[in-house]
């Protein structure tokens, strides 16, 4: 694969932003080592334009004709590369450069073809559809690895999705494909996204924004979202234990629970890691309500004995840390032991110079942040993103802030999910 060409701009006019970025993508597409003739297009665009979707993805497509096919969703931030565009007007786009028939576009309108071997999927969701935990499962048990990564369309306007395949490059000619709805390529409700087949190969990491306030323990007595036994013992005597509050003082006790996530793991799994952190497959989620008179705690899960969690908080630190964790996995596991000279220049070039590069082998790369991540909470305008790219160097990303991150057959909340794709270790 070459380097994914991209482009992002920011305009209360959603045709002048399209401007800008047509622009990018055009100029990038005739540099040496990126594609000159991307095919699929990943469209990520903030709710201030969510009610324009169809015409801004007519738009693209007429003045895109090499790119065939469509994906994506609205979210109240875009991201790319090094900038992320945060309640207010944006739009990010990437062109993938993956042959036809090594993915396939589906939606709620157009089922994922029976005879194409998946490996993974991104995957864009409306949280208002019923069942949503249920289709994640679902769908992740329709690829060979079991590995989804994307988000929930988070959007004050419609919560729109993006899915458009041409059909002169696939076999499919069942009557879903006739769908109206998918042939504005822009749809509502369910889930939509692309399926990559194994020659497309991708890394991904799931990085968490919260720390924990105690150890972890076990749910001992559950009934529904209802927890009333952890380890043994009251439920809220310990959750008021580890925040060292006593409902006798409410005005100290109630904004400290307020404050205060609960994250889950399966049985048998570890909430907390070795490092004292949150484990990368804890789901965090929020306490929604208190049972005084059976000292039982409310969660948004459904959760059963047997499970374990942790109480805990966003933590600016940690949600530092750990995304630095994840960015050094996949620059360790993608570069060479050993490098050629220009390798080596190419990889050593300070951030500022540091142009997307082959020899990184990351031709592109996708996003998904927590809308509750997004904008100040990383200290600063667009500092999430620079930490991305300060450790991954600059390479062409795109992606959203959403309303819940998926990754594996997971939900998470409060999570980064950061996958690239990669080239063989032969590029150089």
């Amino acid at each position: 694969m070459s380097l994914f060409p991209f482009g992002h701009a920011t305009h209360p006019q959603w045709q002048m932003a399209a401007g800008l970025v047509l622009a990018q993508l055009r100029a990038q597409m005739t540099l040496p080592g990126h594609a000159a003739k991307p095919r699929l297009g990943l469209l990520y665009i903030t709710d201030h334009y969510a009610n324009a979707a169809a015409e801004i993805l007519s738009h693209l497509r007429e003045e895109l004709p090499l790119v065939k096919d469509w994906s994506g969703t609205v979210g109240v931030g875009v991201a790319a590369n090094n900038a992320e565009y945060f309640d207010e007007p944006g739009m990010a786009l990437m062109l993938c450069d993956v042959p036809a028939a090594h993915y396939r576009v589906f939606s709620g309108a157009q089922a994922l073809p029976a005879d194409f071997v998946a490996q993974s999927a991104l995957v864009h969701a409306d949280p208002q559809t019923p069942d949503l935990a249920e289709l994640i499962a679902e769908m992740a048990g329709r690829t060979r690895s079991g590995y989804l990564f994307g988000g929930l369309t988070a959007s004050r306007q419609q919560n729109v999705q993006f899915a458009w395949q041409d059909q002169q490059d696939t076999k499919d000619t069942s009557a879903s494909v006739a769908s109206s709805h998918l042939n504005e390529g822009v749809l509502t409700g369910g889930l939509s996204g692309v399926a990559w087949s194994p020659d497309v190969q991708i890394l991904s990491r799931v990085t968490q924004g919260c720390a924990p306030l105690g150890k972890e323990r076990e749910i001992t007595e559950a009934q529904g979202n209802v927890i009333y036994q952890l380890d043994g013992q009251p439920a809220l005597d310990i959750l008021l234990e580890d925040l060292q509050v006593s409902l006798s003082d409410p005005q100290t006790a109630l904004p400290a629970v307020r404050n205060t996530l609960v994250g889950l793991t399966s049985a048998g799994q570890h909430a907390i890691g070795r490092t004292g952190s949150l484990g990368v497959d804890v789901r965090v989620r929020h306490i929604i309500g208190l049972d005084p008179a059976r000292k039982g705690i409310a969660i948004a899960e459904h959760v059963e004995a047997g499970e374990r969690l942790a109480f805990c908080q966003m933590s600016l630190q940690a949600a530092k840390a750990d995304l630095r964790r994840i960015c050094a996995e996949i620059r360790e596991e993608l570069e060479p032991e050993t490098l050629s000279l220009e390798t080596a220049n190419a990889l050593a070039a300070s951030e500022a110079e540091a142009a997307p590069h082959p020899a990184r082998r990351i031709a592109g790369a996708v996003y998904v942040s927590c809308s509750g991540r997004g904008g100040p909470h990383f200290g600063g305008d667009s500092a999430e993103l620079q930490w991305v790219r300060h450790a991954l160097g600059d390479v062409p990303l795109v992606g959203f802030f959403a309303s819940g991150e998926i990754a594996h057959h997971h939900l998470y909340g409060y999570t980064g999910v950061l996958t690239v794709f990669t080239t063989p270790a032969d590029v150089d």
